[in-house]
């Protein structure tokens, strides 16, 4: 084991040997392994977006096996889905890449102003499919907030006490922020600070803009002079606010951008700004399967520091 994973694990003292050693899992496997840096594939868009616009520009990732034949195939840290997925190929593909079960999504059939996802696996599922965590989603600024808290409290006691890892995606939404707002650097710290404060061993954030929604903070940050003229500096004020980096932040790649430059740049600004990586759904199963292997391979080259 790498000294940076060593570090990493030091990080999580209160959790016990199994959730420890599936944390290292993840951080030992694929291209990025023993470097701290990882790459997640997560395909949970057909519960969140809907079949046909998640996967019919490439029809190849209606078919859950074409998944885990990606993760495998690029060499991805982990791959991440709803039950329903994962069931599709846990047994055919057991063991050669470490999986992490959803266990709450929502659908887009009513408004986004305050989503509230449902509980729709459980930690038994995750045991039973032989993940190493479970994932979940919390929308800080939604009306429903306390209840999602209360629902991830619950989830990752159960789960830590069996020995999975806790990630958590933590999304601002709500009707009292504005569509800015929502990737906000403010706002995107502050659901970085919740998560950890909630338990997450991994957190998921979007890449913040400079925006300054919240009016008492930016008066802060504005005084301090909080650095923000930069992606890169951007990413180093999340991490520093999920406990001054001793939680692992990765960050989500967003919607289908059809300039792999862009993509690759924001790789770089993650790197520099000391993030720990990504997650990226629909930039990787929206391309053909030849298109995603170069971007991917290109963007582990960037977090293991063979490319600029």
């Amino acid at each position: 084991m790498t000294d940076r994973v060593k570090e990493i694990l030091s990080w999580y003292g209160s959790d016990n040997p199994g959730t420890l050693t599936n944390l290292a899992r993840v951080l030992n496997h694929g291209r990025l392994g023993g470097t701290g840096k990882m790459v997640i594939l997560p395909v949970d868009q057909g519960f969140e977006h809907g079949p046909g616009r998640s996967f019919a520009m490439n029809a190849a990732g209606y078919n859950p096996r074409y998944h885990f034949e990606m993760a495998i195939a690029a060499g991805c840290n982990a791959y991440a889905a709803p039950l329903g997925f994962l069931e599709a190929g846990a047994a055919e593909f057991a063991g050669q890449v470490p999986l992490i079960l959803k266990l709450n999504n929502h659908d887009v059939l009513q408004d986004e102003k305050d989503p509230l996802g449902a509980v729709t696996a459980s930690v038994d599922d995750a045991l039973r499919l032989g993940c190493i965590g479970i994932g979940y989603t919390i929308y800080p600024g939604t009306a429903e907030r306390r209840l999602q808290y209360e629902q991830l409290q619950a989830l990752a006691e159960e789960a830590k006490a069996v020995g999975l890892v806790v990630v958590v995606w933590s999304y601002p939404r709500g009707g009292a922020l504005s569509k800015e707002g929502e990737t906000a650097l403010d706002v995107t710290a502050y659901a970085a600070q919740i998560a950890a404060q909630l338990g997450a061993h991994i957190i998921k954030v979007k890449l913040p803009s400079a925006y300054l929604e919240q009016a008492e903070a930016k008066k802060v940050y504005e005084k301090i002079g909080v650095p923000s003229a930069t992606q890169a500096e951007r990413v180093r004020h999340i991490i520093q606010s999920a406990f001054d980096g001793r939680r692992v932040v990765i960050f989500s790649g967003g919607a289908k951008k059809e300039n792999d430059e862009a993509i690759l740049d924001e790789m770089r600004a993650i790197r520099d700004g000391g993030g720990f990586g990504s997650i990226m759904g629909r930039n990787v199963f929206q391309r053909s399967k030849p298109e995603a292997l170069a971007l991917l391979d290109k963007v582990m080259k960037i977090y293991s520091g063979e490319i600029k």
